[in-house]
Protein backbone atom coordinates (compact mmCIF):
# COMPACT_ATOMS: atom_id res chain seq x y z
CA UNK A 1 0.00 0.00 0.00
CA UNK A 2 1.55 3.40 -0.91
CA UNK A 3 -0.38 7.06 0.30
CA UNK A 4 1.60 9.98 -1.28
CA UNK A 5 0.31 13.38 0.15
CA UNK A 6 0.27 15.83 -2.71
CA UNK A 7 0.55 19.26 -1.21
CA UNK A 8 0.22 22.89 -2.89
CA UNK A 9 1.23 25.39 -0.92
CA UNK A 10 0.05 28.25 -2.98
CA UNK A 11 -3.43 26.63 -2.01
CA UNK A 12 -2.42 25.29 1.10
CA UNK A 13 -4.40 21.94 -0.38
CA UNK A 14 -3.35 18.17 -0.12
CA UNK A 15 -4.31 15.84 -2.48
CA UNK A 16 -3.97 11.92 -2.50
CA UNK A 17 -2.76 9.36 -4.19
CA UNK A 18 -3.04 5.96 -2.56
CA UNK A 19 -2.14 2.87 -4.47
CA UNK A 20 -2.40 -1.10 -3.90
CA UNK A 21 -1.96 -3.99 -5.79
CA UNK A 22 -1.81 -2.13 -8.65
CA UNK A 23 -5.31 -0.27 -8.23
CA UNK A 24 -4.86 3.99 -7.66
CA UNK A 25 -8.04 5.82 -5.70
CA UNK A 26 -7.09 10.18 -6.59
CA UNK A 27 -8.60 11.88 -3.45
CA UNK A 28 -9.76 15.75 -4.10
CA UNK A 29 -6.97 15.95 -7.43
CA UNK A 30 -5.82 19.23 -8.46
CA UNK A 31 -7.26 20.39 -12.17
CA UNK A 32 -3.96 19.65 -13.91
CA UNK A 33 -3.79 15.63 -13.84
CA UNK A 34 -0.88 14.80 -15.89
CA UNK A 35 1.22 14.20 -12.85
CA UNK A 36 -1.17 11.17 -11.26
CA UNK A 37 -1.31 9.71 -14.99
CA UNK A 38 2.43 9.49 -14.93
CA UNK A 39 2.48 8.48 -11.37
CA UNK A 40 -0.24 5.69 -12.04
CA UNK A 41 1.93 4.53 -15.64
CA UNK A 42 5.23 4.67 -13.52
CA UNK A 43 3.83 2.15 -10.74
CA UNK A 44 2.08 0.42 -13.60
CA UNK A 45 -0.94 0.43 -12.17
CA UNK A 46 -4.77 1.49 -13.00
CA UNK A 47 -6.67 4.68 -11.63
CA UNK A 48 -9.84 2.83 -10.42
CA UNK A 49 -11.27 5.90 -8.38
CA UNK A 50 -11.69 9.73 -8.06
CA UNK A 51 -12.59 10.09 -4.97
CA UNK A 52 -14.31 13.86 -3.96
CA UNK A 53 -14.99 14.77 -0.48
CA UNK A 54 -17.29 17.64 -1.20
CA UNK A 55 -17.49 20.64 -3.67
CA UNK A 56 -15.07 22.59 -3.43
CA UNK A 57 -14.71 26.15 -3.23
CA UNK A 58 -11.10 27.23 -2.82
CA UNK A 59 -10.34 25.37 -6.07
CA UNK A 60 -11.38 23.51 -8.98
CA UNK A 61 -10.67 19.71 -8.55
CA UNK A 62 -9.56 17.89 -11.56
CA UNK A 63 -11.96 14.73 -10.96
CA UNK A 64 -13.71 15.74 -14.40
CA UNK A 65 -10.64 15.52 -16.69
CA UNK A 66 -8.97 12.60 -14.64
CA UNK A 67 -12.31 10.55 -14.50
CA UNK A 68 -12.32 11.38 -18.79
CA UNK A 69 -8.58 10.71 -19.15
CA UNK A 70 -9.08 7.34 -17.32
CA UNK A 71 -12.57 6.07 -17.62
CA UNK A 72 -12.24 5.67 -13.76
CA UNK A 73 -16.00 6.76 -11.58
CA UNK A 74 -15.85 9.76 -9.97
CA UNK A 75 -17.06 8.94 -6.37
CA UNK A 76 -19.19 11.57 -4.09
CA UNK A 77 -20.69 11.14 -0.49
CA UNK A 78 -24.37 11.57 0.20
CA UNK A 79 -26.50 14.12 -0.77
CA UNK A 80 -23.99 15.33 -3.43
CA UNK A 81 -25.70 16.30 -6.95
CA UNK A 82 -23.42 16.61 -9.87
CA UNK A 83 -24.41 17.74 -13.07
CA UNK A 84 -22.18 14.55 -15.30
CA UNK A 85 -22.20 10.75 -14.60
CA UNK A 86 -20.66 9.95 -10.74
CA UNK A 87 -21.20 7.29 -8.15
CA UNK A 88 -23.10 8.64 -5.47
CA UNK A 89 -22.74 6.87 -2.74
CA UNK A 90 -24.05 6.06 0.93
CA UNK A 91 -23.14 6.27 4.55
CA UNK A 92 -21.37 2.95 5.49
CA UNK A 93 -20.48 2.11 1.49
CA UNK A 94 -17.03 0.27 1.06
CA UNK A 95 -14.73 -0.08 -2.18
CA UNK A 96 -11.79 -2.31 -2.79
CA UNK A 97 -8.85 -1.30 -3.23
CA UNK A 98 -6.22 -3.94 -4.31
CA UNK A 99 -5.97 -5.75 -0.65
CA UNK A 100 -7.22 -2.55 0.74
CA UNK A 101 -10.79 -1.02 1.47
CA UNK A 102 -12.24 2.70 1.84
CA UNK A 103 -15.40 3.48 3.25
CA UNK A 104 -17.61 6.17 2.88
CA UNK A 105 -18.24 8.02 6.25
CA UNK A 106 -20.73 11.01 5.49
CA UNK A 107 -19.86 14.15 7.55
CA UNK A 108 -22.24 16.61 7.10
CA UNK A 109 -21.71 20.08 8.27
CA UNK A 110 -19.05 22.21 6.39
CA UNK A 111 -21.06 21.07 3.43
CA UNK A 112 -24.06 19.07 3.18
CA UNK A 113 -22.44 16.31 0.70
CA UNK A 114 -19.07 16.58 2.58
CA UNK A 115 -17.36 13.10 3.44
CA UNK A 116 -14.40 11.55 5.64
CA UNK A 117 -13.49 8.24 3.48
CA UNK A 118 -11.87 6.21 5.99
CA UNK A 119 -9.06 3.41 4.78
CA UNK A 120 -8.85 0.04 5.88
CA UNK A 121 -5.40 -2.09 5.50
CA UNK A 122 -5.14 -5.51 4.50
CA UNK A 123 -5.93 -6.91 7.38
CA UNK A 124 -9.41 -4.52 8.30
CA UNK A 125 -7.82 -2.04 10.55
CA UNK A 126 -8.39 1.01 10.46
CA UNK A 127 -5.31 2.94 9.03
CA UNK A 128 -6.29 6.72 7.89
CA UNK A 129 -9.02 9.20 7.25
CA UNK A 130 -9.00 11.98 4.30
CA UNK A 131 -11.32 14.18 6.24
CA UNK A 132 -11.14 16.75 3.52
CA UNK A 133 -12.39 20.25 4.85
CA UNK A 134 -14.42 18.01 8.09
CA UNK A 135 -11.43 17.85 10.20
CA UNK A 136 -8.35 20.16 9.38
CA UNK A 137 -5.24 19.71 11.87
CA UNK A 138 -6.31 22.19 14.67
CA UNK A 139 -9.82 23.36 13.63
CA UNK A 140 -12.63 22.21 11.41
CA UNK A 141 -14.17 23.28 8.54
CA UNK A 142 -16.11 26.76 8.60
CA UNK A 143 -19.84 26.28 8.62
CA UNK A 144 -20.67 29.62 6.20
CA UNK A 145 -19.91 28.15 3.03
CA UNK A 146 -22.91 26.31 2.10
CA UNK A 147 -26.07 28.08 4.20
CA UNK A 148 -27.52 29.53 0.88
CA UNK A 149 -27.47 25.91 -0.96
CA UNK A 150 -28.67 24.09 2.14
CA UNK A 151 -31.01 26.93 3.22
CA UNK A 152 -29.66 26.50 6.62
CA UNK A 153 -28.33 29.00 8.93
CA UNK A 154 -24.17 28.19 9.95
CA UNK A 155 -25.11 27.52 13.15
CA UNK A 156 -27.33 24.58 11.68
CA UNK A 157 -24.48 23.36 9.77
CA UNK A 158 -22.22 23.54 12.46
CA UNK A 159 -24.43 21.46 14.58
CA UNK A 160 -24.51 19.16 12.08
CA UNK A 161 -20.27 19.51 12.11
CA UNK A 162 -20.51 18.78 16.17
CA UNK A 163 -22.53 15.43 15.06
CA UNK A 164 -20.26 14.03 11.88
CA UNK A 165 -17.04 14.30 14.82
CA UNK A 166 -18.61 12.83 17.55
CA UNK A 167 -19.98 10.44 15.67
CA UNK A 168 -17.99 9.44 12.76
CA UNK A 169 -14.66 11.02 13.71
CA UNK A 170 -13.44 10.51 17.16
CA UNK A 171 -14.63 7.31 17.59
CA UNK A 172 -12.40 5.73 15.87
CA UNK A 173 -8.64 4.70 17.54
CA UNK A 174 -6.18 7.14 18.28
CA UNK A 175 -3.40 5.83 16.06
CA UNK A 176 -5.67 6.45 12.94
CA UNK A 177 -3.89 8.94 10.25
CA UNK A 178 -5.58 12.17 10.00
CA UNK A 179 -4.89 13.64 6.15
CA UNK A 180 -6.66 16.89 6.06
CA UNK A 181 -7.56 18.83 2.24
CA UNK A 182 -6.48 22.20 3.69
CA UNK A 183 -3.28 23.18 5.90
CA UNK A 184 -2.66 26.87 7.00
CA UNK A 185 -3.48 29.19 4.66
CA UNK A 186 -6.17 28.21 3.64
CA UNK A 187 -9.46 30.66 4.06
CA UNK A 188 -11.61 27.07 4.48
CA UNK A 189 -10.91 26.97 8.01
CA UNK A 190 -9.30 29.91 10.85
CA UNK A 191 -6.63 28.54 12.88
CA UNK A 192 -4.95 25.70 11.01
CA UNK A 193 -1.50 23.95 12.05
CA UNK A 194 1.41 24.41 9.86
CA UNK A 195 1.78 20.38 9.75
CA UNK A 196 0.20 18.41 6.80
CA UNK A 197 -0.16 15.07 8.63
CA UNK A 198 -1.20 14.06 12.21
CA UNK A 199 -2.80 11.25 14.69
CA UNK A 200 -6.44 11.59 15.63
CA UNK A 201 -5.03 11.30 18.73
CA UNK A 202 -3.51 14.11 18.90
CA UNK A 203 -5.80 16.18 17.42
CA UNK A 204 -8.31 14.75 20.33
CA UNK A 205 -5.84 16.37 22.63
CA UNK A 206 -4.62 19.97 21.37
CA UNK A 207 -7.72 20.80 18.44
CA UNK A 208 -10.69 23.04 20.56
CA UNK A 209 -13.30 21.36 18.15
CA UNK A 210 -12.58 17.90 19.37
CA UNK A 211 -12.70 18.75 23.09
CA UNK A 212 -14.61 15.35 24.97
CA UNK A 213 -16.37 17.44 27.76
CA UNK A 214 -17.51 20.17 24.73
CA UNK A 215 -21.20 20.79 24.55
CA UNK A 216 -22.87 21.28 20.94
CA UNK A 217 -23.79 24.78 22.41
CA UNK A 218 -20.12 25.82 23.01
CA UNK A 219 -19.08 24.04 19.37
CA UNK A 220 -21.36 25.86 17.78
CA UNK A 221 -20.52 29.39 19.25
CA UNK A 222 -16.31 28.57 19.11
CA UNK A 223 -16.60 27.28 15.52
CA UNK A 224 -18.70 30.06 14.11
CA UNK A 225 -17.01 33.08 15.74
CA UNK A 226 -15.08 35.50 13.99
CA UNK A 227 -15.69 33.82 11.01
CA UNK A 228 -14.79 37.03 8.55
CA UNK A 229 -16.58 36.76 4.81
CA UNK A 230 -15.66 33.96 2.51
CA UNK A 231 -14.14 35.51 -0.38
CA UNK A 232 -16.31 36.29 -3.29
CA UNK A 233 -14.60 33.32 -5.78
CA UNK A 234 -16.23 30.63 -3.69
CA UNK A 235 -19.83 29.94 -5.02
CA UNK A 236 -18.29 30.07 -8.51
CA UNK A 237 -15.99 27.35 -7.94
CA UNK A 238 -18.28 25.34 -6.20
CA UNK A 239 -20.26 25.58 -9.89
CA UNK A 240 -17.59 25.08 -11.92
CA UNK A 241 -16.82 21.46 -9.35
CA UNK A 242 -20.74 20.42 -9.39
CA UNK A 243 -21.24 21.77 -13.39
CA UNK A 244 -18.03 20.93 -15.00
CA UNK A 245 -15.90 23.02 -16.97
CA UNK A 246 -13.47 23.39 -20.05
CA UNK A 247 -10.34 20.61 -20.24
CA UNK A 248 -7.46 22.94 -19.08
CA UNK A 249 -4.94 22.02 -22.07
CA UNK A 250 -7.85 24.67 -23.75
CA UNK A 251 -7.52 27.14 -21.54
CA UNK A 252 -4.03 27.07 -21.54
CA UNK A 253 -3.61 27.06 -25.37
CA UNK A 254 -6.17 30.36 -25.30
CA UNK A 255 -4.18 32.07 -22.43
CA UNK A 256 -0.33 31.32 -23.90
CA UNK A 257 -0.95 33.24 -26.83
CA UNK A 258 2.06 35.78 -27.18
CA UNK A 259 1.17 39.25 -28.29
CA UNK A 260 3.49 42.00 -29.42
CA UNK A 261 3.09 45.38 -27.42
CA UNK A 262 0.95 46.96 -30.07
CA UNK A 263 -0.77 43.80 -29.84
CA UNK A 264 -1.44 43.85 -26.22
CA UNK A 265 -1.91 47.59 -26.06
CA UNK A 266 -4.77 46.84 -28.31
CA UNK A 267 -6.37 43.53 -27.11
CA UNK A 268 -6.01 45.58 -23.25
CA UNK A 269 -8.09 48.52 -24.93
CA UNK A 270 -11.05 46.62 -26.86
CA UNK A 271 -11.47 43.44 -24.12
CA UNK A 272 -12.03 45.30 -21.13
CA UNK A 273 -9.38 43.01 -19.62
CA UNK A 274 -7.62 42.70 -16.59
CA UNK A 275 -3.70 43.41 -17.07
CA UNK A 276 -2.60 41.39 -14.36
CA UNK A 277 1.67 41.79 -13.95
CA UNK A 278 2.62 38.59 -11.89
CA UNK A 279 6.17 39.33 -11.62
CA UNK A 280 8.22 39.91 -8.50
CA UNK A 281 6.97 43.22 -6.03
CA UNK A 282 9.96 44.94 -6.28
CA UNK A 283 10.32 44.98 -10.48
CA UNK A 284 7.23 45.80 -10.61
CA UNK A 285 7.45 48.87 -8.33
CA UNK A 286 10.43 50.39 -10.66
CA UNK A 287 8.06 50.19 -13.86
CA UNK A 288 4.56 48.31 -14.72
CA UNK A 289 1.99 49.58 -17.23
CA UNK A 290 -0.61 51.86 -16.31
CA UNK A 291 -3.56 50.57 -14.31
CA UNK A 292 -1.98 47.00 -14.38
CA UNK A 293 -2.68 45.24 -11.46
CA UNK A 294 0.10 43.24 -9.32
CA UNK A 295 -0.47 39.97 -7.77
CA UNK A 296 3.13 37.93 -7.83
CA UNK A 297 3.12 34.25 -8.81
CA UNK A 298 5.98 33.67 -5.82
CA UNK A 299 3.17 35.04 -2.67
CA UNK A 300 0.29 33.59 -1.94
CA UNK A 301 -1.15 34.15 -5.76
CA UNK A 302 -4.00 32.38 -6.80
CA UNK A 303 -5.74 32.94 -3.54
CA UNK A 304 -4.96 36.56 -3.78
CA UNK A 305 -6.59 36.45 -7.58
CA UNK A 306 -9.74 34.67 -6.31
CA UNK A 307 -10.27 37.71 -3.50
CA UNK A 308 -9.44 40.83 -5.08
CA UNK A 309 -10.34 39.82 -8.83
CA UNK A 310 -13.06 37.42 -7.91
CA UNK A 311 -15.11 37.15 -11.53
CA UNK A 312 -13.75 34.00 -12.53
CA UNK A 313 -15.13 35.11 -16.47
CA UNK A 314 -12.88 38.32 -16.29
CA UNK A 315 -10.84 38.39 -18.78
CA UNK A 316 -7.08 38.24 -18.29
CA UNK A 317 -4.04 39.93 -19.94
CA UNK A 318 -0.67 38.61 -18.51
CA UNK A 319 2.82 39.87 -18.08
CA UNK A 320 4.99 37.37 -16.57
CA UNK A 321 8.40 36.54 -15.72
CA UNK A 322 10.15 34.96 -19.23
CA UNK A 323 9.02 31.52 -19.55
CA UNK A 324 6.45 31.48 -16.91
CA UNK A 325 3.79 32.22 -19.02
CA UNK A 326 2.17 28.23 -18.92
CA UNK A 327 2.42 28.42 -15.07
CA UNK A 328 0.56 31.36 -14.94
CA UNK A 329 -2.05 30.11 -16.75
CA UNK A 330 -2.18 26.96 -15.12
CA UNK A 331 -2.34 28.47 -11.28
CA UNK A 332 -5.16 31.18 -12.59
CA UNK A 333 -7.22 27.74 -13.77
CA UNK A 334 -6.88 25.80 -10.54
CA UNK A 335 -9.12 28.75 -8.99
CA UNK A 336 -11.36 28.71 -12.24
CA UNK A 337 -9.98 31.77 -14.18
CA UNK A 338 -10.31 30.51 -17.30
CA UNK A 339 -10.82 33.96 -19.44
CA UNK A 340 -6.83 34.91 -19.84
CA UNK A 341 -6.59 35.52 -23.45
CA UNK A 342 -2.68 36.19 -24.05
CA UNK A 343 0.47 37.50 -22.53
CA UNK A 344 2.85 40.12 -23.37
CA UNK A 345 5.67 38.42 -25.42
CA UNK A 346 9.20 39.99 -24.23
CA UNK A 347 7.69 41.24 -20.78
CA UNK A 348 7.73 44.66 -19.62
CA UNK A 349 11.14 45.20 -21.21
CA UNK A 350 9.06 44.66 -24.48
CA UNK A 351 6.74 47.41 -23.52
CA UNK A 352 9.46 49.67 -22.74
CA UNK A 353 11.97 49.11 -25.75
CA UNK A 354 8.61 49.53 -28.01
CA UNK A 355 8.28 53.48 -26.29
CA UNK A 356 4.72 53.12 -24.47
CA UNK A 357 3.65 54.87 -21.79
CA UNK A 358 4.86 53.37 -18.30
CA UNK A 359 4.41 53.88 -14.37
CA UNK A 360 5.73 53.60 -11.37
CA UNK A 361 5.17 53.02 -7.58
CA UNK A 362 7.13 55.04 -4.89
CA UNK A 363 8.54 52.91 -2.07
CA UNK A 364 11.15 53.87 0.32
CA UNK A 365 13.00 51.40 2.88
CA UNK A 366 11.99 52.07 7.02
CA UNK A 367 14.78 53.79 7.66
CA UNK A 368 14.22 56.42 5.50
CA UNK A 369 9.94 56.08 6.60
CA UNK A 370 11.32 56.78 10.16
CA UNK A 371 12.93 59.73 9.01
CA UNK A 372 10.44 61.54 7.27
CA UNK A 373 7.42 60.30 9.07
CA UNK A 374 8.87 62.30 11.96
CA UNK A 375 8.67 65.42 10.12
CA UNK A 376 5.64 64.87 7.85
CA UNK A 377 3.17 62.90 10.26
CA UNK A 378 1.44 61.43 7.22
CA UNK A 379 -1.12 58.91 7.46
CA UNK A 380 -0.06 55.36 7.37
CA UNK A 381 -2.73 52.19 6.09
CA UNK A 382 -1.42 48.92 7.14
CA UNK A 383 -3.08 46.49 4.59
CA UNK A 384 -2.43 43.09 7.08
CA UNK A 385 -5.59 41.00 7.85
CA UNK A 386 -6.78 42.08 11.43
CA UNK A 387 -5.61 39.82 13.67
CA UNK A 388 -2.29 40.80 12.42
CA UNK A 389 -2.85 44.49 13.13
CA UNK A 390 -4.32 43.64 16.29
CA UNK A 391 -1.63 41.74 17.30
CA UNK A 392 1.05 44.71 16.88
CA UNK A 393 0.84 47.45 14.34
CA UNK A 394 2.82 51.08 14.21
CA UNK A 395 1.08 53.82 16.47
CA UNK A 396 -1.83 55.70 14.41
CA UNK A 397 -1.80 53.28 11.39
CA UNK A 398 -5.17 52.80 10.23
CA UNK A 399 -6.03 49.03 9.47
CA UNK A 400 -7.29 48.87 5.39
CA UNK A 401 -7.10 44.68 5.02
CA UNK A 402 -6.49 43.95 1.43
CA UNK A 403 -8.70 40.97 1.45
CA UNK A 404 -11.44 44.03 2.03
CA UNK A 405 -9.74 46.87 0.12
CA UNK A 406 -12.53 47.49 -1.21
CA UNK A 407 -14.69 48.41 1.83
CA UNK A 408 -12.17 51.18 2.46
CA UNK A 409 -11.53 52.81 -0.68
CA UNK A 410 -13.12 56.18 1.29
CA UNK A 411 -10.66 56.29 3.79
CA UNK A 412 -8.05 56.67 1.61
CA UNK A 413 -6.67 60.81 0.94
CA UNK A 414 -7.12 61.73 -2.39
CA UNK A 415 -4.60 64.78 -2.05
CA UNK A 416 -2.56 64.24 0.56
CA UNK A 417 0.79 61.89 0.66
CA UNK A 418 0.01 58.97 2.47
CA UNK A 419 2.35 55.03 3.08
CA UNK A 420 1.11 51.99 2.71
CA UNK A 421 2.40 48.69 4.30
CA UNK A 422 2.34 45.01 4.67
CA UNK A 423 4.25 42.49 7.01
CA UNK A 424 6.86 42.13 4.07
CA UNK A 425 6.19 43.71 1.18
CA UNK A 426 4.15 41.76 -0.60
CA UNK A 427 0.64 42.66 -0.01
CA UNK A 428 1.28 46.47 0.09
CA UNK A 429 2.43 46.58 -3.74
CA UNK A 430 -1.28 44.48 -4.04
CA UNK A 431 -3.04 47.23 -2.02
CA UNK A 432 -0.73 50.18 -4.43
CA UNK A 433 -1.27 48.46 -7.49
CA UNK A 434 -5.30 48.54 -7.13
CA UNK A 435 -5.08 51.90 -5.76
CA UNK A 436 -3.59 53.71 -9.06
CA UNK A 437 -5.81 51.70 -10.92
CA UNK A 438 -8.74 54.13 -9.11
CA UNK A 439 -6.68 56.96 -9.92
CA UNK A 440 -5.30 57.02 -5.98
CA UNK A 441 -1.60 58.14 -6.76
CA UNK A 442 -0.28 60.21 -3.95
CA UNK A 443 0.93 57.04 -1.81
CA UNK A 444 4.41 55.21 -1.06
CA UNK A 445 5.23 52.04 -0.31
CA UNK A 446 7.32 50.82 2.41
CA UNK A 447 9.71 48.37 1.40
CA UNK A 448 9.86 45.31 3.59
CA UNK A 449 6.58 45.66 5.80
CA UNK A 450 6.06 46.02 9.13
CA UNK A 451 8.85 43.80 9.90
CA UNK A 452 11.55 46.09 8.95
CA UNK A 453 9.51 49.04 10.44
CA UNK A 454 10.17 47.08 13.70
CA UNK A 455 13.58 46.13 13.54
CA UNK A 456 13.90 50.31 12.46
CA UNK A 457 12.76 51.13 16.05
CA UNK A 458 9.17 52.66 14.70
CA UNK A 459 6.79 53.09 17.32
CA UNK A 460 4.39 50.29 17.64
CA UNK A 461 1.29 49.41 19.57
CA UNK A 462 -0.72 46.46 20.45
CA UNK A 463 -4.16 45.95 20.81
CA UNK A 464 -5.52 46.76 24.27
CA UNK A 465 -9.13 45.35 25.12
CA UNK A 466 -11.32 48.17 26.22
CA UNK A 467 -12.57 47.33 30.05
CA UNK A 468 -16.27 47.45 30.38
CA UNK A 469 -17.40 49.32 33.75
Amino acid sequence: MKIEQIYTGCLAQGAYYIESKGEVAIIDPLREVEPYLKRAKADKAEIKYILETHFHADFVSGHVTLSKETGAPIVFGPNANPSFDAIIAKDGQEFKLGDITIKVLHTPGHTMESTTYLLRDENGRDHAIFSGDTLFLGDVGRPDLAQKAASMTQEDLAGLLFDSLRNKIMPLADDVIVYPAHGAGSACGKNMMKETVDTLGNQKNMNYALRADMTKAEFVKEVTDGLLPPPKYFPLNVKMNKEGYDDISEVIERGTIALSPDEFEEAANETAAIVLDVRHQNEFVKGHIPQSIFIGLDGGFAPWVGALIADVKQPILLITPEGREEETVTRLSRVGFDGTTGYLKGGFEAWKKAGKEYDTITSISAEEFKKSEASTHAPVFDVRKESEYLSEHVVDAENTPLDFLNDHMAEFPKEETFYVHCAGGYRSVIAASILKSRGIHNLIDIAGGFGALKKTGVPVSDFVCPTTL
